[in-house]
């Protein structure tokens, strides 16, 4: 369970990154507070998560997942700069996540 709980928070981590763009700057109230919302939200899941998981994995995991999921909806939605590089590091980085919960010695 810890990991679906940190899975879960991963890709709130996401919706709050990528709802920082859609704030413009904190100056859209309905996206400002969905974003508010989902930052609070992930935050609980990963300290939750963080109760049985080692909390460097667990930090590391929930940063990894927002920060791929970031990258690839900035791809998708932002039409953001697609480069054999960028995509063989981010590639790199989902292989650092599945290692992360290969190794970390919890049967969760």
């Amino acid at each position: 369970m810890p990991w679906v709980l940190l899975i879960i928070a991963g890709l709130l981590e996401v919706c709050w990154a990528i709802g920082l763009k859609y704030t413009e700057g904190f100056t859209r109230p309905i996206p400002t507070v969905l974003t508010g919302l989902a930052i609070i939200a992930s935050m609980v899941l990963l300290s939750m998560a963080a109760r049985s998981l080692p909390i460097g994995t667990a930090y590391a995991v929930w940063v990894g997942i927002g920060a791929l999921g970031a990258a690839v909806l900035g791809i998708v939605l932002f039409h953001e700069q697609v480069t054999a590089a960028r995509l063989f590091f981010l590639a790199l980085l989902l292989t650092s996540i599945v290692g992360l919960k290969l190794t970390s010695g919890s049967s969760h």
